[in-house]
């Protein structure tokens, strides 16, 4: 299969596979979260962007991998661009947008959303997070923000239609040595949240 430029036609009138696809990627040991079941809990809320480009004719998205940091339950992993909800924010499009320009370089003005993802809570962190589609006008030039992020990795698409129906599952320190499903890709290994969003963008092409 190929992604030609209707690509974003597509992803936008696509049917969302929701919490069926969070499953799929989701650690054993999680329970699925309810809105009302999450609100009791106080959440933080933020938002994440899968932000698409060109890259040699092909679709592609950045992750990121996480700088060290002792405070941060995510410290080091990888995760898409994203982040807490600011007050000046007009709604969790513009936190995404904003993020992705902060902590990546993309420059927002050329940030179009395409479409809104199924949301997720992240029990560890206590995060709400809002998840969007966007595409990118001009090429990016990547410039990280260090205290953010060590690496861009970019990530082409198609990639998601060789994912196997049932995921690679590792035991991982983060994970607190527990067995959990990854998304292996040349050795940078994704689980979590950011797997199971991915889980959902990876069915939600395969439907196209």
């Amino acid at each position: 299969m190929s992604f030609g430029k209707d690509l974003l036609r597509k992803i936008k009138t696509s049917e969302l596979p929701g919490e069926i696809a969070h499953g799929v990627f989701s650690p054993p040991y999680r329970h699925a979260f309810t809105y009302d079941e999450a609100l009791t809990k106080n959440p933080k809320f933020a938002a994440v962007n899968i932000v698409l480009y060109l890259k040699d004719d092909e679709w592609h998205f950045p992750l990121i991998q996480r700088t060290i940091n002792e405070h941060d339950r995510h410290s080091g992993q990888i995760s898409l661009p994203g982040g807490k909800r600011e007050e000046m924010d007009r709604d969790f499009a513009e936190t995404a947008v904003r993020e992705t320009s902060e902590e990546i370089g993309i420059d927002k003005h050329y940030v179009r959303i395409i479409r809104e993802m199924s949301p997720i809570y992240i029990p560890p962190s206590n995060f709400y997070v809002y998840t969007y589609i966007s595409y990118t006008k001009k090429n990016p030039l990547f410039v990280l923000q260090q205290s953010e992020a060590v690496e861009i990795i970019e990530f082409p698409i198609t990639s998601f239609l060789n994912l196997p129906d049932e995921p690679e599952i590792m035991a991982l320190p983060s994970a607190g040595g527990n067995e959990v499903p990854v998304i292996n890709f040349n050795g940078y290994i994704i689980w979590g949240a950011t797997a199971m969003i991915l889980s959902e963008f990876s069915q939600l092409l395969k439907k196209m």
